[in-house]
């Protein structure tokens, strides 16, 4: 699911109720057969929006990570590139994945 900001950014510009809204997702994703990524950003590390709006969106979007963390068997968090696994361990064959995107280093 690409991305998961996206999807809330919809659903406060539609005036829809996020909290029920994001029940039904968890549930709809509990109940998958299949392996599911969510992407999401994460917009609690920067500065404190202006706005209400603003504000109201990063408490909403932190909420929202949370909640799809608490549920994941996987939480990686990328940055540069690099990913940091915050919850699980990650499957050997998204190690061998990552591993051949990269260069091999010097010797």
């Amino acid at each position: 699911m690409d991305c998961a900001t996206f999807w809330l950014t919809n659903l406060m510009l539609a005036n829809r109720d996020i909290e029920t809204e994001q029940i039904r997702l968890l549930a709809a994703l509990s109940v998958c057969a299949a392996p599911i990524v969510v992407v999401s950003n994460e917009v609690g590390q920067g500065i404190v929006p202006e706005t209400s709006l603003g504000r109201r969106f990063r408490q909403a979007q932190g909420q929202l990570n949370i909640a799809l963390a608490v549920q994941a068997d996987l939480v990686l968090q990328v940055v540069v590139g690099l990913p940091q696994i915050l919850k699980g361990t990650m499957p050997w064959l998204v190690c061998i994945w990552y591993d051949m995107g990269r260069p091999m280093p010097k010797r």
